[in-house]
């Protein structure tokens, strides 16, 4: 039997649970079959078909193939299925409330033990502003593989060790350390160590990607 995807933890709101019929929805908006998105992203049609039906949870690199051939960015991925897009968008003079509270962010849990949790209270159209985790053991894509999207990358470290490839070159961040980086240089994220590595991270203009491909 397939994993289940993981509940989230208690005061997160979940969205992993929407995750695969949001992806379904923006597949038949787009007009393509389970197998047709399975050979532009290069991943089988039972996989596909599983992650839409919630069975299992794509890992980073294979969500972000996905999002990227259905013009997908994060915040829209973190928005339940079935909601307007335009909530994507908010005037600036916005009279809500501008704080987001730790005890109900909006959560999603990947493959491998990655979890993303979104730091505004409503998507913004330019910024993605996330706390990310990797749980030990936990990595972005296999080894053999690397991501690529649009936009420019920030990350700031809290806790435990990350190792990180872009490109041909390879770091390894620690508490208090920075990185930035363009998003469309080929990269990889995995876990150094057996404790959690914890990241603020930002992604500037994500939907600036033309390419809508993963390496």
């Amino acid at each position: 039997m397939p994993p289940k995807p993981r509940d989230h933890a208690p005061g997160q709101h979940g969205v992993s649970s929407h995750l695969g019929s949001r992806l379904r929805e923006a597949r038949e908006q787009k007009g393509f079959t389970v197998r047709g998105l399975a050979r532009y992203v290069g991943v089988s049609p039972s996989l596909v078909s599983q992650v839409e039906r919630g069975r299992v949870m794509p890992s980073v690199g294979t969500l972000y193939a996905i999002a990227n051939q259905l013009e997908l960015v994060v915040d829209d991925l973190f928005r339940d299925a079935g909601a307007p897009r335009h909530e994507r968008a908010r005037p600036s003079g916005d009279a809500a409330d501008p704080v987001q509270r730790g005890s109900n962010r909006k959560t999603i849990r990947l493959a491998e033990g990655v979890r993303w949790e979104r730091l505004t209270p409503r998507p913004d159209p330019e910024v993605e502003f996330l706390y990310v985790v990797y749980e030990a053991g936990a990595e972005s894509c296999d080894k053999d593989s690397l991501i690529r999207h649009g936009g420019k990358e920030y990350a700031y470290m809290i806790g435990g060790r990350l190792g990180l490839k872009i490109g041909f070159e390879e770091f390894e961040l620690g508490p208090g350390d920075s990185i930035t980086f363009d998003a469309q240089m080929p990269h990889r994220l995995w876990t150094i160590g057996k404790k959690p590595a914890e990241a603020i991270w930002v992604v500037y203009n994500r939907h600036g990607d033309n390419r809508k491909q993963t390496l």
